[in-house]
């Protein structure tokens, strides 16, 4: 491509955007920072039985809760007297495309029939485009799917080449592509503009208001059969989109717990850099993006964001690759069921948490997801080896990303290591405060900066003040 064509979409980035998805950003802002989130997330302008009902037209949702009893014996047996939580697993992989994903599909496909789209585009590399795909033939719509797949050498992810011969089964066109930006600044743009289709962005509102039902459905189940909502409720936490729609649904149910996420530890391992691509063993679910959607959320493909999870999380763990793992292939043989490794980042951290927790008290594994040739643990600890990377039974801190994969040698030896909340928030403070110039803040721009970050309003002006940000 030129570079004038490039710069011929670029330019009209905001129209297309508009066109695309028939939501005028600016309209939210009010002011240099500060906008009004509930007011877009009302943008959906359904209640959420309503939301339900469209789930259940499509097959999506009512998925199992159900309580891992041979693991929390395994737990219980290597805890101090009274610990070992009751661990329980929302069985998200008993969706149409095996993972939450068809709830985060759900209705950006709805929303684009029933806005007479002809058609959806996703940029994904895994099960969000199957579930696009899933969705789209339900409704009757084209599909386009594009994918990050292959580094320059040509080594393609494993799971992302099965859910690209997924997506095509389901009739979408899939484009795959090596790793690089001009996937999101000019393949997505230049395909809208040109087919007019629906942005079906995993960061609309429309994605994680779908996502809010499971929120929903965890606390009904966890009374139903504990008799009570459960004391933490673990969300594996990648973009945000999942953790924030999981979280406002258990919230609208009245949910007082807390909200945990838990990522893959890639530490030094840049997600979007050719060069290591095939050297992590993870495509999501890991600090990669992790971190940044918490303190940079709007480098997406849209102009908000409506993935916060900053605003909603209240710890943030994370684990070895080795040991997420070791806790798939637990859940395989001790519960007898097979699910992918993404999922199961939780679980890994669930297993630890739970040896510190009163054995009366119940954990939440918030998704699973389905396994496959390309998601079972073996085809990824295979491909890690294939490129370099050392696969054996050591210590949690052994493990350096990119190099090596560590698995427990017992699964006393998953440790789940604390990330400061209170560094994620002066990271995003210094990103969309301090680096942009806004040294001297508004009362209503202090108030969406509490809201951002999961603080009072004395929290934050504790943490502005540390960074030398006045208060009109």
């Amino acid at each position: 491509m030129s570079n004038q064509a490039v710069s011929d979409i670029t330019g009209k980035n905001k129209d297309i955007l508009f066109h695309s998805v028939n939501i005028n950003y600016d309209e939210f802002k009010s002011g240099r920072l500060a906008w009004d989130y509930e007011k877009f997330m009302d943008i959906v302008g359904l209640s959420m039985d309503e939301i339900r009902k469209i789930a259940a037209e499509v097959y999506v949702g009512s998925t199992p809760l159900i309580e891992l009893n041979n693991i929390n014996r395994l737990v219980r047996s290597i805890s101090p007297k009274g610990k070992g939580a009751r661990i329980f697993l929302k069985d998200e992989a008993d969706n149409p495309t095996g993972s939450f994903k068809d709830r985060r599909a759900l209705l950006p496909v709805y929303e684009a029939k029933k806005s007479g789209y002809p058609g959806v585009i996703a940029s994904t590399s895994g099960n969000y485009g199957a579930a696009v795909a899933s969705q789209a033939a339900r409704r009757g719509l084209k599909a386009i799917i594009c994918q990050e797949v292959y580094d320059d050498a040509g080594n393609g992810q494993p799971e992302s080449l099965e859910k690209g011969r997924a997506c095509e089964s389901y009739g979408a066109e899939v484009q795959q592509y090596t790793v690089g930006p001009e996937v999101f600044t000019y393949v997505i743009l230049k395909l809208l503009d040109d087919l007019g289709y629906f942005s079906a962005s995993l960061y609309l509102p429309f994605s994680i208001a779908g996502i809010e039902t499971i929120g929903a459905e965890i606390m009904e189940q966890a009374k139903a059969q504990a008799g009570r909502q459960p004391d933490v409720v673990l969300v594996t936490h990648a973009g945000g989109g999942n953790f924030t729609g999981a979280a406002r649904g258990l919230r609208k149910s009245g949910y007082t717990g807390k909200m945990v996420g838990v990522s893959v530890n890639l530490a030094d391992l840049d997600s979007h850099d050719d060069a290591v691509f095939a050297r992590k063993s993870f495509s999501t679910g890991h600090t990669g993006y992790g971190f940044p959607s918490l303190y940079n959320p709007e480098s997406v493909d849209v102009p908000l964001n409506a993935a916060r999870p900053l605003r909603y999380m209240d710890e943030f763990y994370t684990v070895t690759q080795g040991e997420v793992y070791y806790a798939t292939e637990l859940l395989n043989q001790l519960e007898g069921l097979q699910r992918g490794p993404a999922g199961n980042t939780g679980l890994a951290a669930a297993i630890s948490l739970a040896r510190t927790m009163d054995e009366d008290q119940i954990i939440v594994v918030e998704e699973s997801e389905y396994t496959g040739a390309g998601k079972a643990h073996t085809a990824q600890l295979t491909f890690a080896e294939d490129h370099g990377v050392d696969v054996r039974i050591g210590q949690h801190e052994e493990e350096i990303p990119g190099t090596n994969i560590i698995i427990p040698a017992t699964p006393q030896d998953i440790r789940t290591i604390p990330v400061d909340m209170d560094e994620m928030r002066r990271k995003y403070i210094k990103m969309n405060v301090k680096d942009k110039g806004f040294d001297n803040l508004t009362a209503e721009e202090v108030e969406f900066l509490a809201a951002e970050t999961n603080l009072d309003i004395a929290g934050i002006r504790r943490l502005l003040d540390d960074m030398d940000v006045s208060i009109a």
